[in-house]
């Protein structure tokens, strides 16, 4: 510690960036951005995912006696949609929008609802976007914006 001339209080170390948010805070900070571009990439391929499913019911696998069993049509729709809002939540998320935080959490969560009732059809896919779902929800729930600051 050094002190600075004229004045008895040690200063910090040039360099030293004092007293500010630890490590955690900055993984979650880095969490919640990464989250936001996982949300948008993740987003485009559900899109993709229901443009698939619409355009060629041969795209996907025939599944037997499945209980949460839709038409491929209707799992089309619901891809479509679920990742065109997906999409622009990850958008809000990464320009920082006060909604984004929360929307992200309720759409992440439904796309791994979503995507575990889908787990038949794209049983590899299905697993990666639950995963997925599941670190963005982690990330924006652990990120705190007013301790960065």
């Amino acid at each position: 510690m050094t002190t600075t001339p004229g004045s008895n209080s040690p200063s910090a170390p040039a360099g030293a960036a004092g007293p500010g948010p630890g490590p955690a805070a900055a993984w979650a900070g880095g969490g919640a951005a990464f989250a936001g571009v996982l949300m948008a990439v993740s987003g485009l391929f559900s899109v993709l995912e229901g443009i698939a499913a619409l355009a060629r019911d041969e795209v996907y696998l025939p599944v037997g006696d499945y209980t949460f069993r839709f038409d491929l049509t209707a799992w089309g729709w619901i891809h479509l949609v679920l990742g065109a809002v997906v999409l622009v939540v990850g958008v809000g998320i990464l320009k920082g929008a006060p909604w984004g935080r929360t929307a992200g959490v309720v759409v992440a969560a439904l796309s791994v609802l979503f995507h575990f009732l889908w787990l038949p059809y794209q049983p590899l896919w299905a697993l990666i976007a639950i995963a997925v779902g599941v670190f963005v929800i982690w990330a924006l729930c652990t990120d705190r914006p007013g301790a960065r600051l």
